[in-house]
């Protein structure tokens, strides 16, 4: 078996020979090469710089449906899981090789230049240097995105409970009102609350108002804002 991969390896290099030697074989393959890195690096550039574009021209019948977003479903998700859909300039480097290559494949495929992209990730990816599970996206116009890329494995169903009671107002005052049914259920009677009428409405509604007062300062104080608020702002004290 050796010996027959030999000659076919022989025989291939014969065939080669037939077409141009190995100084011209290099001369090509160091000219693709090249031409390569400048389309990534294009590319990469393309990324990191500010777009004002909306828009770009797709081949209709090369797009994947599963892969094409309107801009209320992406909102949808960004307030739900707590993200953010931002430029790919504010996002702080490390957006993956794989990436990279998908974006010039699609250009290939639909012959044009992809600009405006947009990125769906956590507020830390695009102040700190993180990697959790962002979503890349192009324009396709109309308000309509086409996903190109998602790395990462972290955001999961546990996140969007754990943000649930930061994606709205309602949302809030619901999980103070839990809070403060739990401490009034936890709270000890004692002979002056037996004898003082409602006495677990007005235990209710003091830990009601300390909580939401306490949490709402906390909150808003650290900068923070609910959801729906931030899912397309740049800014992070917001």
């Amino acid at each position: 078996m050796q010996q027959n991969i030999g000659n076919l390896e022989k025989e291939l290099l014969f065939e080669r020979r037939k077409f141009k030697n190995d100084s011209m074989l290099l001369e090509e393959v160091h000219a693709l090469l090249d031409e390569n890195e400048t389309e990534r690096n294009r590319i990469t550039t393309n990324l990191k710089t500010e777009s004002a574009s909306t828009t770009n021209t797709f081949i209709f019948d090369q797009l994947e449906t599963e892969k094409i977003f309107h801009i209320l479903q992406i909102r949808s998700i960004c307030v739900d899981y707590r993200l953010r859909f931002l430029d790919s300039s504010f996002f702080n480097d490390g957006i993956p090789e794989e990436a990279i290559s998908k974006i010039t494949n699609l250009e290939k495929n639909h012959q044009t230049t992809l600009e405006g992209f947009k990125i769906m990730a956590p507020t830390k990816a695009f102040q700190l240097l993180s990697y959790d599970d962002p979503l890349l996206f192009a324009p396709i116009g109309n308000d309509y995105y086409y996903l190109i890329h998602q790395w990462g494995s972290d955001i999961t169903k546990k996140r969007k409970w754990l943000v649930k009671p930061f994606k709205n107002l309602g949302n809030f005052v619901w999980f103070c009102l839990l809070i403060s049914v739990v401490i009034t259920y936890l709270t000890p009677e004692t002979n002056l609350s037996k004898s003082v009428p409602m006495a677990t409405i007005i235990i209710f509604l003091f830990a009601f108002k300390s909580i939401i007062a306490v949490f709402m300062y906390v909150y808003f104080m650290m900068g923070k804002n609910f959801n729906v608020a931030i899912w397309d702002r740049k800014y992070f004290n917001n």
